[in-house]
């Protein structure tokens, strides 16, 4: 939808990279790490489907592109404290994939920004971390 998947990987973010970066800090409930990779792997190929999902993450290109991107001396530069429209954004995709207990599982990621996460700028690694989120916590409330 709105080919996201498209758009993501000409900034260099593939669907291997967003599922590396899901698996790294994979916590394992009976579910072996090939088993979670595969299953990871569908839930964010079906999720980047989502219209939803996938406007919000548009959303995440066109205000980085706009804020960051194209803005030499971009006051966003350092995700500065004050910037909290990407933080929100992520949280929201988080949510509508895998609901409140998303929330948290976002956090994790946000903190940490494992693999592509360390790389992207304010709103991308926020959104990209907010689909990880979603289909991790959807992932282990299925494990359970």
């Amino acid at each position: 939808m709105f080919e996201i998947e498209q758009r993501l990987q000409d900034r260099g973010i593939t669907l291997d990279a967003i599922v590396a970066a899901g698996m790294a800090l994979y916590v394992s409930h009976g579910m072996s790490e090939a088993d979670a990779t595969a299953e990871l792997y569908k839930k964010i190929q079906k999720y980047l489907g989502d219209p939803n999902v996938s406007s919000l993450l548009l959303g995440a290109i066109l205000l980085e592109d706009e804020l960051y991107n194209k803005r030499e001396n971009s006051e966003i530069k350092d995700d500065p404290v004050f910037l909290l429209s990407d933080e929100i954004i992520g949280m929201a995709i988080a949510e509508c994939i895998g609901g409140t207990y998303a929330r948290f599982e976002f956090t994790r990621y946000d903190q940490k920004k494992p693999g592509i996460l360390a790389e992207l700028g304010p709103f991308l690694d926020d959104a990209i971390a907010g689909l990880i989120a979603g289909c991790t916590s959807r992932l282990y409330s299925e494990c359970i």
